[in-house]
């Protein structure tokens, strides 16, 4: 072989290998930058529902028709909870989803219609199509004890509730969070009341 079979790359060859290259490994560079960032954002996202806002799928009847079995709602773990709102709470290793009736200190009572009164009071219930006295076995009126909620589901002839001594009244630590939100289905989208 000689010098002159030898041919080096001219210089134009050169620089556009030289930035193939570097676009190539920019290229590279940018894929792993974003990987890196949908991890951070895919572990923040795991962390704020886990830690703050709490995703939970209905199953059952027992709050229809606030929620049908399938509905997904977000609760949200902090803050006072107070008559009306709806809660989720844990029961035998479970998620169970109820309306607050009564907070501590109350007195509760019902009628054999299913109307329920708070100290005294008729508690005024849009959220139902029907009232029923359900499966209830405490003796009543009854009263709330300190630190605990007294809650009903919607569908007061289906609901196995603190009417009944299975669930009872729930206390602060077996509670998730309020649930503040549907977000499926899409048709029902929106805030909880």
């Amino acid at each position: 072989m000689n010098k002159q079979d030898l041919q080096l790359p001219s210089t134009q060859a050169l620089e556009t290998e030289l930035k193939r290259v570097q676009h190539q490994k920019g290229r590279q560079s940018a894929l792993k930058r974003t990987g890196y960032i949908l991890i951070t954002v895919a572990a923040i996202a795991v962390l704020l529902v886990t830690l703050f806002f709490p995703v939970m799928r209905i199953y059952g009847t027992s709050m229809a028709p606030t929620f049908e079995s399938g509905d997904v709602v977000v609760a949200i773990k902090n803050g006072k909870i107070d008559h009306g709102e709806v809660i989720a709470f844990y029961y035998n290793n479970k998620v169970l989803v109820k309306r607050v009736i009564g907070c501590a200190g109350d007195w509760i009572d019902m009628d054999e219609s299913g109307k329920v009164l708070v100290n005294g009071q008729e508690l005024e219930e849009p959220y139902l199509t029907s009232r029923a006295f359900g499966d209830t076995n405490i003796e009543l009126p009854y009263q709330v004890p300190e630190g605990r909620y007294f809650v009903m589901g919607d569908h007061r002839e289906s609901s196995v509730d603190s009417r009944n001594t299975l669930v009872g009244t729930v206390s602060q630590e077996q509670i998730v969070g309020r649930v503040w939100f549907r977000v499926w289905p899409f048709a029902h989208i929106g805030p909880i009341s």
